[in-house]
């Protein structure tokens, strides 16, 4: 045998290695970018130093809460899962600051960018966010091939592997990043539009709003910080999946457990040769067009890729290349439908921005309504992906029975992650994007600046909302997995919904996510709330600030945001590790099966109504601001902006942080599934 699963390892920690040097030639790349002129780099540095006056209270505050946790592990579970823990934990933090610091550091180069030409601006904001693709995927790929080449840390089919601490660590950490930075960003977000946009009549992004700085801020420490943390954990728990299956048909092909890593260093490749086909003629009127033609060349590079490797690999069997196949094609699927209800040139976001002319209420119906509907594609194309996958993983493995067909499952989770480093790029592109034209507004800067930046914005919000909804397509394939993985190492052989115990915990999992939701809305309501009661006062009290003869405070608005973000965001991030718990230790492993299965199907359609219905409310309001049904200042702006409102926690603050939620109950409960187990022989708190 030419190689070992520990050679096949190496070679997929070099490229990680690769990856993440290539990272850093695209830093170095952007920081040689002119930053502008004086106006621009004031603008710049005030986000930069909210942003990390932020991050540092932040991880401060996740810091002793992750110890905490680690040290429970350390002695309830032992210390190898207690490391991983701690390592997965770090790891995401890093991932995060690292893509927040290149984001605000090329926004104002964007901004300059912008001012020659959108060829130049795409380019620079594109590769901005690509630091955040390759750091994200390189990084979580590095992870798991130190620790899987260490003696003990991935465990075998008979037992919980301690390398899913890795996961669970990484996911805690994302959790409160997410939703900290959510709850950051939308507070001032509102205040700054409600006051503003709606009261004062002057434009979003305006220097004369005291709420401005913070709003930007929020992109970085929300849209970069949280979701760079975020994506980290969604790469190590969805590989890990995949590899705890690939254990239990080790027997028939060797590298079954390390096909992953392969696969996503492959993955890494073909991103960085697609991100080469994102350029913009200099008459460009659809941003998205070059960004998705690199999409399509990275998928199919990944398709040839995927031939190669299965043949290489999994012994040429094509069963396995057609589950590779239907994740590419679900993800390109996902992409299509998130376009559909999110671009400005489709029919749901100008319906929702018609529906504006009669006011805010029926802007509330109707993109509330296109909201349900924006669920029913995508589960569909979901449910289409597992049975597909399964069926194809039992025709390509018939003797390993169910084994096989879960193997299948994975394939295609692989196969609809190794274009991740692309889409991470083109979710990365979306704040930086958003931030150049705030900073382009408060500098200034007018002509085509306004002109090339405004459609990158509108644009931005599609990638992003793209991506969440990515995202949620791989995280219902790779919970399946998951879950899988959790049954096999809990022992549990059937969910029986008819016993009680089982049918109560089922309900809890349904609950979860919309009480989740709650507390995330609830929080950013109550931190707006404050917000806008600031910049009124502000206004009221300052003199001359409408005229430009003042200055507004604007630390007083970052303070504000800071203080609630932090305050807020505990107890929703408490709830989720501790109601699962609960749930194990009271109604035993079985019922944790119910629980988890329930919590991830409803938390997957919340999210969905939520990540991209609120793009659609956003993308609505830009319509108009692009002089349709009366433009700027019109009535029917003035109900748009109150629908955006409702649709920026929905995407930025509940929505992604109930991805990192599904997430993380799995992990944790396949952590703790030894410790349910122990608990339900000797201990057991309810009868059968």
């Amino acid at each position: 045998m030419l190689f070992t699963n520990f050679g096949l390892v190496g070679i997929a920690t070099v490229v990680s290695l690769l990856g993440l040097v290539f990272a850093g030639f695209l830093i170095a790349w952007i920081m040689r970018k002119n930053p502008g002129n004086a106006k621009v780099r004031e603008v710049t540095r005030a986000i930069q130093t909210g942003s990390n006056a932020f991050v540092k209270r932040q991880y401060r505050t996740i810091a002793l809460l992750s110890i905490v946790v680690a040290a429970i592990i350390w002695f309830g579970l032992g210390p190898m899962t207690s490391i991983a823990f701690m390592i997965g934990a770090l790891c995401s933090a890093v991932a995060g600051i690292v893509s927040m610091y290149v984001a605000v550091r090329a926004n104002g180069r964007t901004t300059q960018a912008a001012t020659k030409s959108i060829t130049e601006a795409l380019d620079v904001s594109f590769k901005g966010g690509a630091v955040m693709g390759l750091f994200v995927v390189a990084m979580s790929l590095l992870g798991i091939c130190v620790l899987f080449l260490i003696p003990g840390f991935m465990g075998t089919s008979e037992s919980t592997s301690p390398i899913i601490g890795l996961a669970f660590g990484a996911s805690f950490v994302a959790l409160f990043a997410q939703l900290g930075g959510g709850i950051y960003t939308k507070a001032a977000d509102i205040g700054a539009d409600l006051v503003g946009k709606v009261e004062a009549n002057i434009p979003e992004d305006d220097p004369r709003n005291p709420a401005v700085i913070a709003d930007n801020v929020g992109d970085a420490v929300g849209d970069c910080a949280g979701r760079g943390a975020d994506l980290f954990e969604s790469c190590i728990a969805e590989n890990i999946g995949a590899m705890l299956i690939g254990l239990l048909i080790v027997g028939v092909y060797p590298f079954a457990v390390v096909f992953p890593l392969v696969a996503r260093a492959f993955g890494i490749f073909a991103s960085i040769i697609g991100m080469q086909f994102v350029k913009a003629r200099p008459d460009e009127d659809d941003p998205m067009r070059p960004m998705r033609f690199g999409l399509y060349i990275t998928s199919a590079i990944c398709a040839v890729g995927f031939f190669f490797l299965i043949k290489w690999l999994l012994g040429g069997n094509m069963w396995l290349f057609a589950c590779s196949i239907v994740g590419i094609v679900s993800g390109l699927l996902l992409e299509m439908i998130t376009d559909h209800y999110t671009s400005t040139k489709k029919k749901p976001v100008q319906d929702i921005a018609k529906a504006s002319q009669t006011g805010a209420a029926t802007n509330f119906l109707s993109g509330f309504g296109y909201a349900l509907e924006c669920t029913a594609l995508p589960i569909l194309v979901m449910c289409a992906a597992i049975l597909s996958s399964y069926y194809l993983g039992r025709l390509a493995l018939p003797d390993s029975g169910i084994s096989g067909g879960i193997y299948g499952t994975a394939i295609a989770t692989i196969g609809i992650l190794s274009t991740a480093v692309y889409i991470l790029s083109m979710d990365g592109f979306g704040p930086i994007a958003d931030n150049a034209a705030g900073i382009a507004e408060m500098s200034g800067l007018g002509g085509n600046a306004r002109k090339v930046l405004d459609p990158l914005d509108a644009v931005g919000n599609t990638t992003k909302s793209l991506t969440k909804g990515y995202a949620m397509g791989s995280a219902a394939l790779s919970a399946f997995l998951v879950v899988y993985a959790y049954f096999t190492a809990a022992g549990v052989k059937v969910v029986d919904l008819a016993l009680p115990k089982i049918f109560v915990a089922g309900f809890i999992g349904i609950a979860l996510p919309f009480l989740f939701a709650a507390f995330a809305i609830r929080a950013v309501g109550n931190a707006a709330q404050d917000m806008v009661t600031e910049v009124r006062r502000q206004f009221r009290e300052i003199k001359g600030i409408l005229k430009g003869k003042a200055k507004p405070d604007y630390e007083k608005c970052v303070d504000i945001s800071t203080k609630a973000a932090l305050k807020e965001m505990v107890v929703p991030g408490l709830l989720v590790v501790i109601v699962p718990i609960a749930v194990g230790l009271i109604f035993g492993p079985a019922a944790v099966g119910a629980f988890l299965l329930c919590a991830t199907m409803s938390g997957i359609a919340l999210a969905m109504l939520m990540n991209t219905g609120g793009a659609a409310w956003d993308n609505a309001k830009k319509y108009i601001e692009d002089d349709h049904l009366g433009g700027k200042g019109s009535e029917t702006h003035a109900a748009a902006v109150s629908g955006d409102m409702v649709g920026d926690p929905f995407k930025d603050t509940a929505g992604p942080s109930l991805h990192v939620l599904i997430k993380l109950i799995n992990t944790l409960c396949l952590v703790f599934a030894p410790l349910f187990v122990w608990v339900a022989t000797n201990y057991p708190l309810l009868p059968k």
